[in-house]
């Protein structure tokens, strides 16, 4: 059995290779081929060309970059058009995956969508394309399956994999114990995103609001997770410039421990906001986009919740504070942190809720997500 899959980002990889792994349980003579990360080329992904072209973020982003993205993507079509594979799976990345998935689709080659693009949120008109593309959506969290299938889309719901990751009493004292924090003072997760661009856009003013903090609440640790090298060093450039004495500690590849490690989070929106909700910190989400994408977006009134951290979309009540674009300001964020270490009866509210909503989110993903593939395969 040959399989095309396609992820453009690391949450993607991590999707993939879970969902690759179950696969082969089911059919140990699976191959698979395509565009992954480090995750999914452990998992014997063949990679055709590497994830790291497609890892571009915001519309003004995409058009500097298009003419390549459109040619990798001719390039994948031709190739699976003239020796199909059984399968197409795109993992997430629907403005590259559901045109490719589409064209795939009328040569007679079954596709899967995993990861619901967020049509309930901005951009509901794109559920036709959804269901043109694919023959299946996974979808990753609870309220999207309903959604989509009220616009005649097939889907299924398999949990996130992540939060079955985490536990549900998470250990603070053995995480600082790991990241060489000090277990009797606090902590500040800061997480300004995984891109470059979101790095540049976001840690001027996280790192602007966690110098001040630390004036306000003695002996205040600052932990980063990094993405990669590259985020890395640019955060600590950045910090260099804008937040010289603030006692800033990274840790690569760490995103749960330094969350678990943690009293408060300040992060970007995205996937950071549900991590933090997994290890049930209390958190203020920040969020700046390229302005000319963000003028866009509101004025052709694509946004339709009134929140945009999953964080907020996924509890009961939006209990993440959040500042975007020209409210995404260090004096906005620091009054808000400091409130989350003051008020231990507002933060101990939050763990309940954030408890809660995990166990409704705690399920074998990538068994599901893989039986459900197969399904239509053999249905």
């Amino acid at each position: 059995m040959r399989v095309a899959i396609v992820a453009a980002e690391p949450s993607g990889d991590q999707l993939g290779a879970g969902l690759m792994a179950a696969l082969r349980g089911s059919r140990p003579d699976i191959r698979f081929e395509g565009i992954g990360g480090a995750s999914m080329l452990d998992e014997r992904l063949e990679p055709l060309f590497p994830m790291e072209k497609l890892s571009v973020m915001g519309l003004v982003e995409v058009l500097q970059h298009l003419p390549e993205l459109l040619a990798m993507r001719r390039k994948l079509i031709q190739r699976w058009s003239e020796d199909p594979p059984d399968l197409f799976i795109g993992v997430d990345a629907p403005d590259f995956n559901l045109a490719l998935e589409r064209a795939l689709k009328e040569k007679g080659v079954p596709t899967v969508h995993y990861v619901s693009p967020t049509v309930w949120a901005w951009r509901e008109g794109r559920t036709a394309k959804l269901r043109a593309a694919a023959e299946l959506v996974l979808c990753i969290f609870p309220f999207e399956k309903p959604f989509l299938e009220k616009h005649g889309v097939r889907a299924e719901y398999v949990g996130h994999p992540m939060a079955k990751a985490y536990p549900l009493h998470p250990d603070q004292d053995a995480a600082r114990q790991e990241l060489q924090l000090d277990a009797q003072q606090p902590v500040l997760a800061l997480l300004p995103g995984s891109r470059v661009n979101e790095v540049k856009l976001l840690a001027p003013p996280f790192l602007q609001a966690a110098s001040r903090l630390a004036k306000r609440i003695p002996a205040l640790q600052v932990a980063t997770p990094v993405a990669t090298p590259k985020t890395g060093e640019l955060l600590r450039e950045i910090a260099r410039n804008e937040a010289p004495d603030l006692p800033l500690k990274t840790f690569p590849g760490k995103t749960a421990q330094v969350l678990t490690a943690a009293d408060v989070a300040l992060v970007a929106s995205g996937t950071a906001t549900f991590e933090a909700l997994l290890c049930k910190r209390p958190m203020v989400v920040g969020y700046r986009m390229n302005p000319l994408t963000h003028r866009i977006i509101t004025g052709l009134g694509m946004l339709k919740t009134e929140y945009v951290a999953m964080a907020n979309l996924l509890s009961r009540e939006p209990l993440a504070p959040e500042f975007l674009q020209d409210a995404c300001t260090p004096g906005n964020l620091v009054a808000a942190l400091e409130a989350c270490f003051h008020d231990s009866e507002r933060t101990e509210h939050i763990r309940k809720v954030y408890a809660q909503t995990y166990r409704e989110l705690v399920m074998d993903t990538d068994t599901l997500a893989a039986a459900a593939v197969l399904a239509l395969l053999e249905g």
